[in-house]
C-alpha cells in the first residue's frame, strides 16, 4: 500500500468506485488510485471464503494494452526473454520486460487474441512499461485500453459462477483467453488469476462493468474481496509482487523465474539482459528468492532482516505476514544461494529479537488452476 495518504481528489478511481463505497468498502490509495482494501467482511474472512467459494476483485487500475501491426509476437520478443511467437491463438503466458543488465522492469500477462496481443501490465508501471514499449517497438501499434474495467472472479466455484453468464467459459483451461459476449458485451476473457486458485479475469467495457460485477455478486458462492486479501493470497501462492519481490535489481534467476525463459530463448540469447541472465543460469545466481516460515505466531513483514543463525544479515525479507490457509505466519525474501535449501535455519529480526526460521518451497498453498 502506498505510504502516502492523497487527498481523494488527487486519485483516480475505476469504473466500480461507486459500487465499492456502496458495498461499505474501506479505500485507500493505491497506485494513484482509490482502492477498495477490505469490505465489513474484513481480510480474513476475505481470504478464507475466496479459498473455500469464490471472491470477486476490482483489478481495473492495472494496464491494459493491444499490441498490434506485422508482427507484434515478434517485435515483443525483442523486449522479453518469454517466448511469445510460439503462443497459439487463444493462449496467454507470464513473461518479464527486462534491461540490459538483467533486472526487471515489469512482469505481465500477454495473451494471443488472434489479430494482436493483449497484455495486462501492473498499475504502478503501467505508464513506464507503455513508453518502453513504444520507444524500442516504433514497427507496432501500442494502445492502451482506457475505457475498459478488469475483473477477477476466483476460487474453487468462480467456474461455475461465471459459466452461468457465459457457458462457453466452462470449457476453457489455465492460461487459455477468448473474446466472449456476457450480458451483452463483448468481453475479454482470460482463465487466470493470481491467487493460485480456479478463476478467471474479465476484460469488460467500462460501461457495463458495474452491471457485470453486480450480477456476479448476486450468486451466493460470490463475496467482494479487497487488496488486503489479494496481497495474503498471492503471498500463500508464492507470487511476486513487483516492486516489492522484484524489481530492476533481480534478475529472473535469483527471483526463481528462471522457468519464463524457454529452451529456444536460452540458445539465441536475443533479449535484453541476456548476458547477465544466462551467466546466472550457467554458474548459479549469488541469491535466491525463497519461502520462510518463521517460529512461533509473530509475523515478519517486509524490510525484516534475514541472518545467519547467530551471525550476520545475509538478505532481507520481501513480502511477509499472516497466512490464514496455512494458519501461521509466512514470508519471502532473498538469501545467499548457500542458505536457499529448504530446511535451512535463519533467524529473522523482528522488533530487535532474533526469530527462528527455517527456508521452505514455495509455495505455501498448493495450487488448484485448472488445466484440463
Amino acid at each position: 500500500m502506498s505510504e502516502s495518504t492523497p487527498s481523494d481528489d488527487s486519485l483516480r478511481t475505476t469504473p466500480l468506485d461507486a459500487l465499492h463505497r456502496s458495498l461499505g468498502a474501506k479505500m485507500v490509495p493505491f497506485a494513484g488510485y482509490a482502492m477498495p482494501v477490505q469490505y465489513p467482511a474484513g481480510v480474513l474472512k476475505e481470504h478464507l471464503h475466496t479459498r473455500a467459494r469464490a471472491g470477486l476483485f476490482d483489478v481495473s487500475h492495472m494496464g491494459q494494452v493491444h499490441i498490434t501491426g506485422d508482427d507484434p509476437a515478434g517485435a515483443l520478443e525483442r523486449l522479453v526473454p518469454g517466448a511469445i511467437r510460439p503462443l497459439k491463438p487463444g493462449r496467454q503466458k507470464y513473461t518479464l520486460l527486462t534491461r540490459d543488465d538483467g533486472g526487471i522492469l515489469d512482469d505481465l500477462m500477454v495473451a494471443n487474441a488472434g489479430s494482436h496481443l493483449f497484455a495486462v501490465l501492473n498499475a504502478a508501471c503501467k505508464a513506464a512499461d507503455i513508453s518502453h514499449l513504444r520507444a524500442h517497438l516504433p514497427d507496432v501499434e501500442i494502445l492502451e485500453l482506457t475505457d475498459r474495467a478488469l475483473l477477477a472472479l476466483q476460487g474453487p466455484e468462480a467456474a461455475a459462477v461465471l459459466a452461468g453468464l457465459a457457458p462457453v467459459v466452462a470449457d476453457m483451461r489455465f492460461m487459455d483467453a477468448r473474446a466472449v459476449e456476457i450480458l451483452g458485451r463483448d468481453c475479454f476473457v482470460t482463465r487466470s488469476g493470481y491467487t493460485g486458485e480456479d478463476g478467471f479475469e474479465i476484460s469488460v467495457p467500462a460501461e457495463g462493468a458495474e452491471r457485470l460485477a453486480r450480477a456476479l455478486l448476486e450468486h451466493e458462492a460470490v463475496e467482494p474481496v479487497g487488496l488486503g486479501a489479494r496481497d495474503s493470497l498471492r503471498l500463500e501462492a508464492g507470487l511476486c509482487l513487483y516492486g516489492s519481490d522484484i524489481d530492476t535489481t533481480t534478475t529472473p534467476v535469483e527471483a526463481d523465474l528462471a522457468w519464463t525463459i524457454g529452451k529456444a530463448r536460452r540458445e539465441t540469447g536475443d533479449f535484453p539482459g541476456a548476458a547477465h541472465i544466462l551467466e546466472h543460469l550457467r554458474d548459479g545466481p549469488p541469491r535466491k528468492r525463497v519461502g520462510l516460515r518463521p517460529e512461533g505466531r509473530a509475523p515478519a513483514r517486509a524490510g525484516t532482516a534475514i541472518h545467519a543463525p547467530g551471525g550476520d544479515a545475509v538478505g532481507t525479507i520481501t513480502s511477509g505476514g499472516f497466512g490464514p490457509t496455512v494458519e501461521g505466519p509466512i514470508a519471502m525474501g532473498y538469501v545467499p544461494t548457500a542458505l536457499a535449501e529448504p530446511g535451512t535455519a535463519v533467524e529473522l529480526m523482528v522488533r530487535g529479537r532474533a526469530l527462528p526460521a527455517r527456508v521452505v518451497a514455495l509455495p505455501f498453498t498448493p495450487p488448484r488452476q485448472h488445466r484440463g
